[in-house]
């Protein structure tokens, strides 16, 4: 599973779609829900953006 999950595909899939879910979820829920939405789906965009850099200056090296 970790082997799948690091894959760089599966990384690029969750970074842009957690960071469209969370520009878009002030839009689409009202309140406290959108900030909570917002903040999950964007710290795991983030998290998958720096699996992605941390991979490709480790490759660069």
């Amino acid at each position: 599973m970790k082997a799948l999950l690091s894959s760089r595909p599966v990384l690029w899939f969750l970074f842009l779609f957690n960071a469209v879910v969370a520009a878009a979820a002030p839009f689409v829920v009202d309140g406290a829900q959108s900030v909570a939405t917002s903040v999950g789906m964007g710290v795991v965009s983030l998290g998958a953006g720096s699996a992605l850099l941390r991979r490709r200056t480790v490759n660069a090296a």
